[in-house]
This record gives C-alpha cells, structure tokens and sequence, in this order.
C-alpha cells in the first residue's frame, strides 16, 4: 500500500488530481489507522493510463468508457467499439473547437489588419501575426 503522495510523485501527478480521479470513480483508496488514504501497489499503472488518455484529449467523462482496460496496457489493448466510439466523438467535438477558434483568430487578425492600413501602422504589428 502506497500514500496519496508516493503515488503522485510515482505517477509523474498530484495528490490533488489523485482524489479528483478517484471523486470521478476512477481509482480508489483505502483509509489507513490514521486516517490518511493508501491506495493498491497497480494503483500506479490504473493512474498512469488515465493520465495517458486525459493527454490524448480524451476527459474524465470519457476514460469511463476504458475502466474495464485501465488495470492493463491501454495503449497497446485492442480497441473496443465503444472505445473507438468515444474516442471518435471526442475528435469530432476538438476539430469544431480547433474550427471555432481558427474562425476567430483569422477574424481578429483581420480586424486588426484594417486598423493597420487605417492608420498607416506597420503590420504585423508588434512582430506577431
């Protein structure tokens, strides 16, 4: 049995994102004599594969979908319909994100070429584009 902070410093996290995962359902601990958690030795890979599809842009919501698989290999499981499923959804929603912010960085940027050649300043401005 490890303590919340043994497991963070082993899992590259924090205590604080620990028992946010753990608020979410995703990992769990036991509570020792003194009150402190302690969480399972494979506590370690469970966290690590969650940290690794939280940076594949999935979130927490999503890496339910992966409960049964987050005790393994995530990475080099084969994957399940509902995995693909998720996962496919959760790039559809981060490209019309991507899309949307595109959208609206091409909008200020030439909004601010107008006020450029309004005002006879050089552009771009500042060096930045």
């Amino acid at each position: 049995m490890v303590r919340i902070g043994e497991l963070a410093e082993a899992t590259g996290t924090t205590a604080r994102a620990l028992r946010h995962y753990e608020q979410a359902g995703l990992i769990s601990s036991e509570r020792a004599s003194n009150g402190y958690r302690v969480y399972d030795e494979r506590a370690a890979v469970r966290v690590r594969n969650i940290r690794y599809l939280l940076a594949a842009g999935l979130t927490l919501d999503d890496v339910r979908v992966f409960l049964p698989c987050l005790d393994g290999d995530v990475a080099a499981a084969p994957p399940s319909p509902t995995g693909l499923r998720v996962a496919h959804d959760r790039l559809a929603i981060l490209n019309e994100r991507i899309a949307a912010q595109t959208d609206a960085r091409d909008r200020l940027a030439a909004a601010l070429r107008n006020v450029a050649v309004a005002g006879d300043l050089k552009w771009p401005i500042g060096g930045q584009q």
